[in-house]
């Protein structure tokens, strides 16, 4: 993973030359996010239930766009992301959620100015973690921890979306890496278990942003005014 993480890297790098219209700009924006898991625990591949996350998502891009229908990104993001469970054959409810630190790499397909495509890959860092129970509608248990070993160390994403001329963006994010640690170990009743080991849940999820990639500057470039004009 990391040899693949720097072949892109210098890629990335490599292109800033590439020609001398292009140019380096930052953009920023939030994110509303609709997500979703492909569930597997014990075989049961039921339950899974949309998990709605308007905050606190925010995405802080460095763009280079080496012609006008060929860019690059990269950036520093966080994000509010997880899924809800209805456990099967019961009145149980889980809900999972992490506070991840992404970095993406990426890049941009189409007319800079006006519609195009992106995609590329993205590593995230959880570094909050929280789970709630809810039997019968009413919460029984909630925790919340940092850094913690219910989760792997990163996740391995992959990304597409769409950017309109108006500013619209629409994204699909699907995450490699399952959401658990399954090898993480819990003393419940003097008893040493594993609880995550045979639950598989891989999130994924379709996301709503407004000018992620928008460059003022180079989409509404200073008019030079005419030689008669000033004179």
């Amino acid at each position: 993973m990391k040899r693949n993480l720097i072949t892109l890297l210098i890629v990335f790098s490599a292109f800033a030359g590439f020609s001398q219209n292009s140019q380096w700009y930052s953009t920023s924006a939030g994110e509303i996010v609709f997500s979703f898991a492909s569930i597997d625990n014990k075989g049961n591949e039921s339950g899974n239930i949309m998990r709605f996350s308007p905050v606190f998502n925010f995405q802080n891009l460095l763009n280079y766009d080496a012609s006008q229908h060929l860019g690059f990104f990269t950036g520093l993001n966080i994000r509010n992301v997880g899924f809800i469970y209805d456990v099967p054959n019961s009145d149980t409810r889980k809900k999972f959620r992490s506070y991840n630190l992404g970095i993406p790499v990426g890049l941009k397909l189409g007319n800079m100015q006006g519609n195009f495509l992106y995609g590329g890959f993205e590593i995230e860092f959880p570094f909050n973690y929280k789970e709630k129970t809810f039997v019968n509608e009413k919460k029984t248990d909630k925790f919340n921890v940092w850094f913690s070993k219910r989760q792997p160390a990163y996740y391995q994403t992959v990304m597409l979306g769409v950017q309109f001329k108006n500013g619209t963006n629409i994204k699909f994010k699907y995450y490699l890496t399952g959401f658990f640690n399954k090898n993480f170990t819990e003393t419940i009743n003097n008893v040493q278990v594993k609880p995550y080991e045979d639950f598989d849940a891989n999130v994924f999820y379709v996301s709503l942003n407004y000018n992620l990639f928008k460059n003022d500057k180079f989409n509404n470039p200073v008019k030079v005014k005419n030689v008669s004009e000033v004179y």
